[in-house]
């Protein structure tokens, strides 16, 4: 079968990003987050020519992904706290990034537009997480052992963000819009785990997986 690639986009405190992980555990493939913008963080200082001898370099021996195996995870919660301020540069190298793996290696990629990014190609399922804010808030307070107070400021500073963030980026498309995406999911209601097997059932009826591809523990 041919690359495939499942794009997630998700509401701070929804478990979207452990649904992605299981997903990408369950497929047996890499799932990308906070390393593409560490990796894109580290090339955007360096002159265009040594970066393209670097992208050069990676994709065609090892791809990507060999590449980003060495730079740290992310920790399970990152909340931003700042104020979006856009930086061209950086989601250039990002996007960059982002059209590599897609060209190189099926994999999960969190967030980063990436639906956005990958907008032209055919073999990109997109998926947006979402869930009431009392789910959300509940499970901040158990990840981040915050008070309600905190989770409630913690998740609108950083939805807020995304929200900023997706719209620079995409001349003005508003993150949550489910037209973006060819599945939009309620945590609360689905379940965390339900959730994987459901988008697991669309990638088989697409064609993009067979039932014997899942591993499941």
């Amino acid at each position: 079968m041919e690359n495939f690639v499942i794009t997630f986009a998700r509401g701070f405190g929804t478990g979207g990003k452990e649904i992605a992980s299981k997903l990408a555990k369950d497929l047996g493939i890499h799932c990308y987050e906070n390393r593409i913008l560490t990796l894109a963080s580290q090339l955007s200082g360096l002159d265009e020519n040594v970066f393209r001898q670097v992208n050069e370099k990676v994709v065609t021996k090892n791809g990507f992904g060999s590449f980003l195996k060495g730079l740290p995870r992310a920790k399970t919660y990152i909340a931003r706290n700042e104020k979006f301020v856009s930086d061209d540069k950086l989601f250039e190298y990002q996007s960059t990034i982002i059209r590599n793996l897609a060209e190189s290696e099926s994999c999960v990629i969190v967030g980063k537009c990436a639906d956005y990014v990958l907008r032209d190609k055919q073999n990109v399922v997109s998926i947006y997480i979402e869930a009431p804010r009392d789910f959300c808030v509940q499970r901040t307070i158990e990840h981040m052992g915050v008070t309600k107070e905190v989770a409630n400021a913690t998740i609108a500073q950083t939805d807020k963000f995304r929200a900023d963030y997706y719209k620079y980026y995409t001349q003005g498309n508003y993150w949550t819009n489910p037209v973006n995406y060819d599945m939009t999911l309620n945590s609360a209601r689905v379940g965390i785990d339900d959730c994987v097997r459901v988008i697991e059932d669309y990638l088989v009826l697409k064609g993009y997986i067979t039932r014997d591809m899942i591993k499941r523990d």
